[in-house]
């Protein structure tokens, strides 16, 4: 999910920009895959077309062969589980490790990706959705970015680890979970772990999903992203009720139209601007990488009081930074009425909610009552949101990537950000394993259409995350 809840670190913006060295060697696209990538490619093919929905697919029947791949590469059964919670046969979880050399003097690393997908029709996707195609320089499939990339490429990560008999000084986890893409989740991989099989994914730190590269229009890498906080995830229930009646007389009071018109206002509604320590930072930094209207609008935004010309430009620059720059609440289900011939007695509509750190559940609540300035209308949470502390930066882990980022896309800077999604990391925050969302796998400026039709990922960056998480994991347990 890239979506993805934790509180915003205090990142000043000296620090978002990282020492840039000239004399490294750029990366070079493959004029044909190696051995490794080779490896790589067929189990993320593998990997991608195991549909692992909720509605019929099976993150056991993943998770078991991606054990496969790991018990041919020289793993013991003692050292790979396949954890399935009791009644959700199809929820299963993948935890292996790779022990240090000669007895661990460092808490171990963790490596995390999830393995369950959104739904997907494919009457509605040009191609199947469950079967990975390659074309013009794309992967398409659901799940080719949104995470069974990072998931691939630690299990021929952790494969090439055991083989190499990687000296290391921390124990390597890699744990595979189920249900990230559901919130909330009866199943949810990581949630069961720690409360359930601590011992088995305890750590010092864990590498997850949400950060990653960005690229420009013409494939250029721009900057390399860590992901060092994230908004809360929260939705609500919007709810109206009607006596109803045949159609035939419609009534002036119809649920279908009151709640719509509801929806119509907060559709147009804008949540307060407010940036955090780490926007304001990523914002400091981008403003030096950008140029014209979009540079000047970046530093107008930092100062006070804020330029509200420029900080409606850049609202509807792109999503991103509209998301980056406030709360934001968005209708994503509607279900109304219970006959064709009849007047609806109730319509109901889903509000997914991504809270800035520092507001609350309880807050958003009630500006989106305000705003539907409809007493009737009943607004409800749906689940309960989990907060996580704020995670500091981690000085060996911002080194390692800063180095390998200048080896591998020499004069871009490392930039740690604020997910406006939400991940698993926030349940690793909460027990104390500091997460970062940290890839090296990089998108065009129209990103990838995660959650959306035709996902894809661009072929090069399958395999730079490889090279770049090979030698992140390395670096950090050595």
């Amino acid at each position: 999910m890239m979506q993805k809840l934790s509180t915003s670190i205090a990142v000043s913006g000296a620090s978002l920009l990282f020492a840039v060295v000239s004399n490294a060697m750029p990366v070079q696209p493959p004029s044909g895959l190696n051995a490794e990538q080779k490896q790589l490619r067929a189990i993320y093919q593998e990997l991608v077309e195991i549909n692992t929905s909720n509605s019929v697919g099976s993150c056991t029947a993943a998770s078991k062969a991606m054990a496969a791949h790991l018990k041919k590469a020289g793993f013991s059964e003692a050292d790979m589980h396949v954890i399935v919670p009791p009644g959700g046969p199809k929820k299963g979880n993948l935890v292996a490790r790779l022990k240090a050399t000669e007895g661990a003097t460092q808490k171990p690393l963790l490596l995390l990706a999830h393995i369950d997908v959104v739904e997907a029709k494919r009457e509605d996707w040009i191609r199947d959705p469950f079967k990975l195609i390659e074309e013009d320089g794309f992967f398409y499939a659901r799940g080719s970015s949104d995470d069974k990339p990072m998931a691939a490429i630690f299990v021929a990560n952790m494969m090439r680890y055991k083989q190499e008999k990687l000296k290391t000084k921390r124990d390597i986890i890699m744990a595979l979970t189920c249900d990230e893409e559901l919130v909330p989740a009866e199943f949810n991989g990581v949630e069961y772990l720690l409360k359930n099989h601590r011992d088995l994914i305890d750590a010092e730190l864990a590498l997850n999903e949400g950060g990653g590269g960005s690229l420009d229009k013409n494939g250029k890498p721009v900057r390399n992203g860590i992901q060092a906080g994230e908004k809360i995830f929260q939705s609500f229930s919007l709810e109206v009720t009607n006596t109803g009646g045949h159609s035939s007389v419609p009534r002036k009071d119809n649920a279908i139209y009151q709640l719509s018109d509801a929806l119509s206002r907060l559709g147009k509604f804008e949540f307060p601007f407010r940036l955090t320590p780490t926007t304001r930072g990523f914002f400091e930094t981008m403003a030096t990488l950008e140029s014209g209207q979009l540079a000047a609008d970046m530093k107008a935004i930092l100062r006070e009081p804020v330029d509200m010309d420029a900080l409606n430009r850049l609202g509807a620059t792109t999503p991103f930074y509209n998301a980056s720059l406030r709360t934001t609440c968005v209708a994503t289900m509607v279900n109304a009425g219970h006959a064709a011939n009849a007047l609806p007695q109730r319509a109901q509509a889903n509000v997914n909610c991504r809270i800035l750190p520092g507001e609350t559940v309880e807050q958003t609540q009630a500006r989106i009552q305000s705003v539907l300035a409809d007493d009737a209308i009943k607004v409800t949470p749906v689940g309960k949101a989990t907060v996580s502390p704020a995670q500091p930066l981690h000085p060996e882990l911002m080194k390692a990537v800063t180095d390998l980022t200048n080896q591998m896309w020499p004069g871009i800077p490392v930039v740690p950000t604020m997910s406006p999604g939400g991940t698993d990391g926030r349940f690793l925050n909460n027990a104390g394993i500091w997460t970062y969302g940290v890839s090296g796998i990089f998108h065009y400026p129209e990103g990838s259409n995660a959650h959306g039709l035709n996902e894809r990922l661009p072929v090069k960056s399958l395999y730079e995350g490889q090279r770049f998480l090979y030698d992140l994991a390395k670096r950090l347990s050595q």
